[in-house]
This record gives structure tokens, C-alpha cells and sequence, in this order.
């Protein structure tokens, strides 16, 4: 058969047998003089895409996939221990808050309580004197769990050399990197985005500076991040075990779960961060109701009856008893050593008129001190209004309004500055994701999006609550390892995901049925009817061959057969014939359309090269400021250059 062409000449030249190939030769010169001006740009643009396909193929090679689990994340955590080991000693004073918790750190583990320190100590303990600590209590206004955790490589290694005062710190910074990479590895399921939030932390300026200064934040995130963790893993056998529940239970509505030892983990954490810093009772009141959502879902597509009434009156008790119960535990043993000679321990058995009386006369005086020195924390927190040259108001921290200033000297080398400024770009996008998240839960109502914006809130909205109050930027420290995530997932969503190659049907609507292909042929076969040359009702595709231009005849009582040449365009028409169409429900279009975008590798290619340039980027923002991260004496007009937000006024 001849094909017809618009170039007699070709045609005729062709003649006899030769005509059909001849004829495709001069269409094939008409398309490829048509395409000319693009000829330079196509296949350049082509090869990049064949070429990123390829090394993506090559990454998701089962060996490959194994040593990148491995290689991945200790990369990132040799960057983060790098970032905050190297001269932690620098400098070789106490910097902005450390003044009071290196302190009270050593106290812990020489008297079991915060005592005072007499006239000019800071100066006798940056020499290496602790000899102005004395037996008398201080009043302090934190828990003392993170004072305990400063105070242990001082314990050990002695206090006169700051490398000691910090290295508590910096271990939870480095900690708190490999957990976000586990965190996002288990919400996110892929390496590469894992690694990116993993990396943004390691490098983030805010991140290194709090991990380098012996302060209780840092302890805080590490417990609420690792509560977090504690929690995910929780859900990961949520589903499983709501049905195992419903199946044993005697009554539907009766059933709860006990058995969730992922939570009490939780609690744990979640007392720790609680016992650390006040804040973190914000993540239990916040996680605490995303648990009971979270059951209630997982029972209402169990198929319990009223899953909503079961669970509000059921799980949930269960669940707060679980996560309440240890956190409470933790927040109180933390306490040990102040019962012993803390300020405020001994007020309920020195002031009979103020001990508690009728129902609660049972409980113990050293709790009910306990409660009343609690009281006078409250009143201290919330009436807190001094001035401070760098308080910001948690509005203030969405546009950077007044990075933390630790401190900053003056010396021959020149002025340096350590500051807890993040990284502008990974922190401006950060805020802008929240947004992005928000649109993402309204609209898929995304469980992990959820659950980011859970962690966010928690460590943001309490303190918009207090804008009379003394804040501080540096307190952001707590969800920015969820923002981050975050951000890994916003742009995970852009740029879709990588899906083995596999036979799937590109005729429109075949995608849509081509998991039921069996089904329907089986379906036809059991009918009897079949197709002809086909016995017994096998289906039978005759595949054109299109460089003879023919089709092979069907083979009557042989099983059934594939030419494949040009296989894929007439196995799709065949599938797409055989199996009726229907128009797809709406939900199922947009799937098949998203679908189809993450199948796109063009995309993905894009994708990726605007991630790289975000890493780039990133990198030589966290360069810029890296002087202002450690404490590097510079030039006043170069570090005023680093002075974030820019301000004419030297501050």
C-alpha cells in the first residue's frame, strides 16, 4: 500500500515496490523542514531530559536506593556536626542567656538545685572559679530538666573550658538534624526531599547559633521534635490496629485501644520538652486533640458505629490518659532535687495557713509547695514586660522584624556579631509554604499537611497571645524544623514523584480502566465470545508492522501473540476498544490528571533544576552569614552588611 505525499518527485522516484518507503521519505523531509527553526533548541532541550531520565532511573536502582538510606543522611549529619563542633569554645565567655543556665546547669550537679552565686561570678566562672556558688536556693522561673542536660558535660569534663558549657547543645543540634531527616523520610517516603529539610537545618544559621550557645531552647525542639516523631509512628499502625479493635471488640461502639505504645513515647518526650521550657505544654495541647481527630477518622472508615460519639467518649479518654499520664510523670521527677532545698520547697511545711484543706488536705506538702511556687512562675511569665533592645513581638518573626543578637565585642581584629538569624531564603519560603499548606489541607484534606500545621501552630500562635510581653525571635527554634519539612513537601508536590516505568495504556480513558483489563477480558471469555482466530475467547492483537506496512494474520487454536513493532499505539486502540468507556468521575479525572503531571519527567527535570538552584542559593546565603553565625571578627562596614534587617542605624 502507498502512502500519499505531497511531493510528486518523491513519489516518482520511488516506483515499483519502493514507492511506500519513498513516500514516507519525502513526508519525513516535509515535517523535518517544517520543524528547521527549532531544530537547534529541540534536541538539546531532548537530551537534557533523556539524560536527567536516565539518572533518575539509575537512583532508584534497588542498590543504589540502599547506600543512598545510608549515605544520605550521615552526609548531612557530618555537615551538621561540622557546622557546630568546629570552635565551640568561641567565645570564651558566657553569651546572652548563659549566664543563667551554664550556671544553674553546674549547680544542678553540685547541689541538686539552682543556688546562688555571689557578686561578679560571671567574670570568677569564665576563669574557671566556681567558688561563688552558695547553698542558699535561687528563685528561677524554668524547669529543670534542660538545666540538668547543660550541666552534664560540666559534670564530667569540668566547667573551665566553654567547649563543655555547650557540647550538650550542639549534641541536640546534631540531633535534631537526623531527626528531622527521619521525620520527613517517613512522612515524605522519598530520600531526596528528606535530605533536602535535613540539609536546610544543618545549614540554617538560627539552627547552628542555638545549637552553639548553651541555652534551653535547643533542648525544647529536640523533645517536642522527637514527640513528634513519637507520634507519626504512632499513626503508621493506626489503621491496622483500629480494625483489629473493631473485630474483637464485643460491641462496636465499646472498643478502645490501650495497646499504643508510640504515644506513651510521646508523653515521655512531650513531659521532657514540658520540663524543659513551659512552652512545650502548647505541642501536648495541640497534639492531643490531633490524636483524637485522627482516631476518629481511622474508626469512622473502620466502620464503627458512630465513630465520632465512640471516640469523643472512648479513644479518646484512652488516648489522653496515655499521652497526659507520662508526660505528667516526667515533668514532675524532673523535680527531684528541688524537693530537696529548691527555692519554695519547704513553703507549705513553713506556712500551715497555707496548705490546702477539705478534699485535697491528702496531698503531700512537697507537691503542694510545688503548685504554689508554680503559681509565682505564672505571675512572673505573665506579667513579663521589661524592655529589651532585641524582643520581637511573634509578629514580628514571619518578616525577621529582630533577629536575636547573643552578643557582639569589639577587638583589634575588628567587630563581630553572633546573631540568630536564619537563613533568609529557606525562611521566607518557609513562611510563604505555610500558606501553601493551608491551601493543601483545605483542598485534599492532606493528613501530613495537617500535621505540619498542627507543630507550627503550636510553637507560634501561643506567644501571639502575649504581645505586651517580653518575646524573643530566638523561641522560633521549635517549629522551624516543621517548616522546613514543610517546605521539602510543598515542593515535592510541585515537582510530583518518580514512578517506575511501566506498560500503562496513553489512549485517553484507558488509564482510567486499564487496571480492570483482566477483569473485562476474563469477563468476555467466560461468555463465550471471542474474537476471530482467537478460540476459547483469548484475546488476540494483531500488531501493524509499520516498516512492511502489513499486519500478521491471526493463527487459528495458538495462544495469543504480540508483533512488536509499533506495538504500544495499536495495543492502546485495541485496550480502548475492548473495554467501554465511561466518563470518569470528577475525583478520578483529577487524580488521572495528577497522575499524568507526576508521570511527566520534563517536569520533574524542572522541578529539580529550580531545587538545585534553591540549594545553591541557600548555600551561599548561609556563606554570607556565616561570620554573624560564629562570631567571626570582620571590618564594621563589612559586618554592618550582614545586619539583618538592613537599618542605617547601627544598633
Amino acid at each position: 500500500m502507498t502512502l500519499p505525499s505531497d511531493d510528486p518527485a518523491a513519489g516518482a522516484s520511488a516506483g515499483g515496490t519502493g514507492g511506500a518507503s519513498g513516500a514516507r521519505g519525502g513526508a519525513g523531509v516535509a515535517v523535518e523542514a517544517e520543524r528547521a527553526p527549532d531544530a537547534p533548541s529541540r534536541p538539546r532541550l531532548e537530551r537534557l531530559t533523556a539524560a536527567y531520565g536516565r539518572v533518575e532511573a539509575r537512583l532508584h536502582e534497588p542498590r543504589i536506593r540502599r547506600t543512598l538510606e545510608i549515605a544520605a543522611p550521615v552526609a548531612i549529619m557530618t555537615v551538621a556536626a561540622i557546622a557546630r563542633l568546629t570552635a565551640l569554645g568561641h567565645p570564651h565567655q558566657l553569651v546572652f542567656d548563659e549566664t543563667y543556665y551554664v550556671k544553674e546547669g553546674w549547680s544542678m550537679w553540685q547541689l541538686g538545685y539552682e543556688g546562688e552565686w555571689g557578686e561578679e561570678a560571671n567574670e570568677a566562672f569564665e576563669a574557671g572559679d566556681a567558688s561563688g556558688l552558695t547553698s542558699e536556693p535561687d528563685y528561677v522561673v524554668h524547669p529543670p530538666l534542660g538545666k540538668w542536660i547543660i550541666g552534664m558535660a560540666m559534670a564530667v569534663f569540668g566547667m573551665t573550658d566553654p567547649f563543655w558549657w555547650r557540647l550538650p547543645s550542639a549534641l541536640a543540634g546534631i540531633a535534631m538534624v537526623g531527626l528531622t531527616y527521619a521525620i520527613a523520610r517517613g512522612m515524605l517516603r522519598s530520600i531526596a526531599f528528606a535530605s533536602l529539610a535535613a540539609l536546610w537545618l544543618a545549614i540554617d544559621g538560627f539552627a547552628i547559633v542555638m545549637s552553639r550557645t548553651a541555652l534551653l531552647d535547643g533542648m525544647l525542639a529536640l523533645f517536642v521534635l522527637a514527640g513528634a516523631g513519637a507520634l507519626l509512628l504512632d499513626r503508621r499502625g493506626s489503621p491496622a490496629r483500629t480494625v483489629r479493635a473493631l473485630a474483637e471488640g464485643p460491641r462496636r461502639f465499646l472498643a478502645a485501644v490501650w495497646s499504643r505504645p508510640w504515644i506513651i513515647v510521646a508523653g515521655v518526650l512531650l513531659g521532657a520538652a514540658c520540663a524543659t521550657k513551659w512552652s512545650g505544654a502548647a505541642f501536648l495541647a495541640l497534639f492531643g486533640p490531633w490524636i483524637v481527630l485522627m482516631d476518629a477518622l481511622d474508626r469512622r472508615r473502620a466502620g464503627f458505629r458512630r465513630p465520632w460519639l465512640s471516640t469523643l467518649l472512648l479513644q479518646a479518654p484512652a488516648s489522653v490518659v496515655l499521652l497526659v499520664g507520662p508526660a505528667l510523670v516526667v515533668y514532675v521527677a524532673s523535680y527531684a532535687g528541688w524537693f530537696d532545698g529548691g527555692w519554695g520547697s519547704q513553703l507549705a511545711l513553713e506556712r500551715a495557713d497555707l496548705r490546702w484543706g477539705g478534699l485535697l488536705a491528702w496531698v503531700p506538702l512537697g507537691l503542694q509547695s510545688l503548685w504554689m511556687y508554680h503559681a509565682q512562675q505564672l505571675g512572673f511569665h505573665v506579667g513579663l514586660d521589661k524592655d529589651h533592645p532585641y524582643q520581637s513581638p511573634a509578629v514580628e518573626w514571619l518578616w525577621l522584624g529582630r533577629p536575636t543578637a547573643f552578643e557582639s565585642a569589639t577587638t583589634e581584629a575588628g567587630v563581630w556579631w553572633i546573631t540568630a538569624l536564619p537563613n533568609l531564603l529557606t525562611w521566607y519560603a518557609g513562611v510563604l509554604v505555610i500558606g501553601v499548606l493551608l491551601f493543601w489541607l483545605g483542598r485534599a484534606l492532606d493528613r501530613r499537611a495537617g500535621f505540619l500545621l498542627v507543630a507550627i501552630a503550636a510553637g507560634y500562635l501561643p506567644w501571639l497571645a502575649f504581645p505586651d510581653r517580653t518575646i524573643f525571635f530566638f523561641y522560633a527554634i521549635v517549629f522551624l524544623p516543621f517548616m522546613l519539612i514543610g517546605l521539602a513537601y510543598a515542593l515535592q508536590l510541585l515537582v510530583g514523584r518518580y514512578r517506575p516505568p511501566v506498560p500503562v495504556a496513553a489512549v485517553p480513558g484507558a488509564a482510567v480502566v486499564g487496571a480492570a483489563v483482566v477483569e473485562a477480558v476474563g469477563a468476555d471469555a467466560s461468555a463465550g465470545s471471542s474474537k476471530p482466530g482467537t478460540p476459547g475467547g483469548l484475546p488476540h492483537f494483531e500488531m501493524a508492522d509499520a516498516s512492511a506496512g502489513s499486519s500478521a494474520p491471526a493463527t487459528p487454536g495458538a495462544p495469543p501473540h504480540f508483533e512488536m513493532a509499533d506495538a504500544s499505539a495499536r495495543l492502546d486502540a485495541d485496550v480502548a476498544a475492548a473495554i467501554p468507556h465511561h466518563a470518569p468521575h470528577r475525583r478520578r479525572t483529577r487524580r488521572l490528571r495528577l497522575r499524568r503531571w507526576e508521570d511527566d519527567v520534563e517536569r520533574r527535570a524542572a522541578g529539580w533544576t529550580v531545587i538545585a538552584v534553591l540549594v545553591i542559593v541557600s548555600i551561599a546565603v548561609a556563606l554570607w552569614f556565616l561570620p554573624v553565625a560564629y562570631g567571626i571578627a570582620m571590618p564594621e562596614p563589612q559586618i554592618r552588611l550582614r545586619y539583618w534587617p538592613p537599618s542605617p542605624i547601627w544598633p
